[in-house]
């Protein structure tokens, strides 16, 4: 073999970074293959949730992002298209200290890591490094075939990490089976300029409408619009003029904020799919992140879910290394301890999108209505707000928390915010 580590990762993503960090940290050899060629550029509009600040807090991380490449963020308020109030979550409601988010300078975060990544691992970090094959052994994973800057090289390992994304080329030549979802509507991202500093976030919603415009560091704000999938020829042709006006039709409060939307250069097309693989681990291998469970970006969650996928992952790899099991069932406590929250929120994303987004006036009448219950149910404003930000595994709303939202049931427990209690 040319070269030789425990655990080879393929992808260095949000997952697949901190788990070459926490794996370093226990003392076991890994190499991380990226097929980049450097840090990632470009826009994209990213908000650090709590889970999320937790996480990279116990890696010793969060301090590490630049104090101006960061806004915290208290309070979203949720409106109907015209610019009505329908409802307000209030980060505070969580425990202390994480009771923000965090909105994000983009890659930031990201490139944070892959620092780290290379400052305790000099030479774990590979970019320019492309996945071409598995290698086995009988039925079992040995290692792969890849291509570093050009080079063909041989890597045994002892078990593979697929960390490269929903497309993820580890997951097919593993062989395992994925549904894999694209949805009608996918996001523009737009960087746009505030002359009067905002602090609070604002979320429109109508006939098919989703607009949120959140605050982000230097007086800048992104927006975020759904638009059809394949649409952004279309939008283009019809020109930043128009778009302009149409988002000044929605948010008209704010209308000075849409006339710094200027040109197209400022915008990023978002494409959104959702994975859902069969299994995740086999003899030698094991897929995490969205190479698992990718999921709508309207959860907000993807990169908390990998970085939270990493954790748990390099624990459950720390017991393999010292019983020398990379067996599939050795690998599988991690997709046990993980699958069940993942899931819940892609399906909570796929609800709420469905809701959000409807063409429907009966369907946009009751989640007005749900909205405004929840404005002034604290209970069920929790719930949803502690999923959001991943502190919960289970899904928000039971069938009798969703009549009461609706309004068809009394909540004796309305004013009742329930006690904490920390994912495991």
């Amino acid at each position: 073999m040319d070269l030789t580590t425990d655990v080879l990762i393929v992808g260095a993503g949000g997952g697949g970074a901190i788990l070459g960090i926490a794996l370093a940290r226990k003392g076991i050899a890994n190499l991380v293959l990226e097929q980049a060629e450097g840090p990632p550029q470009g826009i994209r509009g990213e908000i650090l949730q709590p889970n999320g600040q937790a996480l990279l807090h116990k890696l010793g991380l969060l301090d590490r992002l630049p104090a101006d490449a960061s806004k915290a963020v208290r309070l979203f308020h949720f409106r109907k298209s015209g610019g009505e109030r329908l409802c307000t979550i209030d980060y505070e409601m969580l425990p202390s200290p994480f009771n923000r988010a965090l909105v994000m300078w983009p890659n930031i975060v990201h490139t944070t890591v892959l620092d780290r990544l290379q400052e305790e691992s000099p030479q774990a970090l590979r970019f320019n490094a492309k996945f071409l094959s598995l290698l086995r052994d009988g039925n079992k994973i040995v290692g792969a075939q890849a291509e570093i800057d050009g080079e063909p090289l041989q890597i045994s390992a002892r078990v593979v990490v697929g960390a490269d994304g929903p497309f993820s080329q580890v997951r097919e030549a593993m062989g395992i089976s994925a549904s894999l979802h694209r949805y009608k509507d996918s996001y523009l991202v737009a960087v746009l300029d505030t002359v009067e500093e905002l602090h609070e976030a604002q979320y429109y919603v109508g006939q098919q409408t989703i607009l949120g415009l959140f605050p982000a560091p230097g007086k800048k704000v992104y927006a975020l619009y759904m638009v059809s999938s394949d649409s952004l020829p279309q939008l283009k042709a019809q020109g930043v003029a128009l778009l302009r006006d149409k988002w000044k039709t929605i948010a008209p409060e704010l209308a000075p904020l849409f006339d710094s939307f200027e040109d197209w250069k400022q915008t990023a097309y978002m494409g959104t799919g959702r994975v859902r693989a069969k299994t995740w681990a086999m003899d030698g291998a094991v897929l995490m992140g969205d190479a698992a469970h990718g999921m709508n970006p309207h959860a907000s969650q993807g990169r908390m879910q990998a970085m939270e996928d990493a954790v748990i992952l390099a624990d459950v790899l720390e017991e393999c290394q010292k019983s020398q099991d990379w067996s599939a069932l050795a690998l599988q406590s991690f997709e046990r301890a993980r699958r069940s929250q993942v899931t819940m929120l892609q399906q909570l994303a796929d609800e709420e999108v469905f809701f959000w987004n409807t063409a429907n006036p009966i369907l946009g009448m009751l989640r007005d209505r749900v909205f405004r219950t929840m404005d002034s149910n604290r209970r069920l404003k929790y719930q949803v707000l502690s999923a959001t930000a991943g502190l919960r595994a289970t899904a928000p709303f039971g069938w009798v928390d969703r009549f009461q939202a609706a309004g068809f049931l009394p909540d004796p427990q309305a004013d009742h915010i329930p006690a904490h209690t920390p994912l495991a």
